[in-house]
């Protein structure tokens, strides 16, 4: 990989990501690599803005925080192709993330320079959310884009937060749910908030999708794992009270009422993650950060 033009993006919140982004562009920059770093966080995001008016995009961007940040960053990245690279500097459990302390390595930037590295696609979603109005005015539809889901939540909080929301796959209607609302989820966010509502954790390699139900109110309704190649249309049923909030990681998206109707597929580009050699497996993952019984190191050495 040619490092001549690196985006170096770190968590607004956390003074230990400040610190480790300007040491890590100090190093960079003592190579001789051009490098642009900014701060990103929930209520600040310069990246899209950055990416919209340069055309000159990085070979490599490196994010340091936690998995939200990662999202974050995603979401901008990914539509341009752009590797990106994760650190777990202030963070909590790092999904996404490599260890901090591979940052310390003296010769990481020489590896990833001569391509001691690999490259793992993760699946991203789109969204269109068609707005119509009853006068048949004012229609418009919005684009999301999301790395771990799509998820649907009554925007009423002053009474019980339930909503009614259609389901059609591939032009079939499969089921209307009722309850707290509803999650499409890619397999790298089967580990977030699908499987806090029950749903299965699919390993990111599967091209496959998670419908999780959220607090359904028939106990019928149950996570369901569809291809992915199908295509996922939500409407929101009721009267004009009961708008339903579109949520992408997260993230506020955007608002819709009953008649508009919001398509949910895999997105045409997915996010090009780099996996170090010294990365553990997903596996490995898998076991520390869910926190199951037994470490697969601390096994194999009982064993021995």
């Amino acid at each position: 990989m040619n490092l001549n033009n690196v985006w170096l993006i770190y968590r607004s919140d956390s003074k230990i990501a400040e610190k480790e982004a300007f040491n890590s562009v100090s190093k960079l920059k003592s190579l001789g690599i051009n490098v642009i770093h900014l701060m990103l966080g929930v209520n600040n995001d310069p990246l899209k803005e950055l990416l919209e008016e340069t055309n000159n995009l990085p070979n490599l961007a490196v994010v340091l925080g936690g998995d939200g940040t990662v999202l974050r960053a995603a979401r901008s990245l990914a539509i341009r192709k752009i590797p990106i690279l994760n650190f777990n500097v202030g963070g909590n459990l790092g999904f996404l993330t490599h260890d901090q302390s591979l940052l310390k390595s003296e010769d990481l930037w020489q590896k990833i320079s001569e391509d001691h590295f690999s490259i793992e696609k993760r699946m991203m979603l789109n969204a269109e959310l068609d707005l119509h109005r009853k006068d048949g005015t004012n229609h418009h539809s919005c684009t999301y884009w999301a790395l771990n889901d799509f998820y649907f939540r009554s925007y009423r909080d002053e009474i019980s937060p339930t909503c009614t929301l259609e389901i059609e796959i591939d032009g079939e209607q499969v089921d209307e749910y009722r309850g707290d609302g509803l999650i499409v989820s890619t397999p790298t966010g089967s580990t977030a908030y699908s499987l806090a509502t029950g749903g299965p954790i699919l390993h990111p390699e599967i091209d496959a999708m998670i419908v999780s139900p959220i607090c359904p109110m028939s106990l019928s309704s149950r996570p369901i794992v569809i291809p992915g190649s199908s295509k996922i249309t939500i409407k929101a049923l009721g009267d004009e009270s009961r708008r339903v909030k579109l949520w992408q990681d997260g993230v506020s998206g955007g608002l819709a009422s009953p008649g508009d109707t919001c398509m949910i597929q895999k997105a045409y580009e997915s996010a090009q993650m780099i996996i170090l050699n010294q990365s553990p497996s997903y596996y490995q993952k898998l076991t520390q950060k869910l926190h199951w019984a037994g470490n697969m190191m601390t096994s194999s050495k009982a064993i021995k």
